[in-house]
């Protein structure tokens, strides 16, 4: 008998390890988990200078059911009592799996061909990179790439960071995360 509960314990760890066990994840070239990020991915702006290029993305392992995927890139260290949105894509296409360097900056062509980037917390569409405020320590970004159960999210075209957060996250099948570092002195 107690060998069968020691088979039976096992067994049970195992099955809810996989079950937990995610195959979706995320790599870049320009950014590392609990690395700093360059000043490239500064904003240029609100009193910094940096290059305000969204970092290279690259993911893998979309689980069953991957209808489409959307990017986000949020600052919770930001003193505003919800945090700061950086960069939201929705209807990232199947097919694509990878984003070049700079993909954010709306004025060229280089986000994924029928994807929608929402208005970020500066007040614009596309990337706004890094720009704690000064002295206010370390802040943590956490760029994550979501597979969605839908092919289209469908939002206003004034959404907020909110409803876009809330609206990815309600058809979110799995995701995986880079969380990045930036402090200014």
């Amino acid at each position: 008998m107690r060998n069968t509960l020691k088979l039976f314990s096992v067994l049970s760890l195992s099955i809810s390890a996989s079950a937990f066990a995610g195959s979706l994840t995320l790599s870049s070239q320009d950014i590392a988990q609990g690395e700093f990020m360059a000043k490239a991915q500064e904003f240029n702006g609100f009193g910094c200078s940096g290059g305000n290029l969204s970092p290279h993305l690259k993911w893998s392992d979309a689980p069953k059911g991957t209808k489409s995927f959307a990017i986000t890139a949020f600052d919770p260290d930001a003193p505003t009592g919800s945090g700061w949105w950086h960069w939201q894509v929705v209807n990232i296409p199947m097919s694509v799996m990878e984003i070049q360097t700079g993909a954010g900056n709306t004025k060229t062509s280089s986000a994924p061909k029928g994807s929608t980037q929402i208005q970020n917390d500066y007040g614009s569409r596309g990337f706004g990179g890094a720009c704690p405020p000064e002295g206010h320590g370390v802040h943590h970004y956490r760029f994550t790439i979501h597979a969605l159960s839908v092919e289209k999210l469908e939002l206003p075209k004034d959404a907020s960071g909110a409803l876009a957060g809330y609206m990815i996250n309600a058809n979110t099948i799995e995701s995986s995360t880079i969380e990045s570092l930036y402090k200014r002195n």
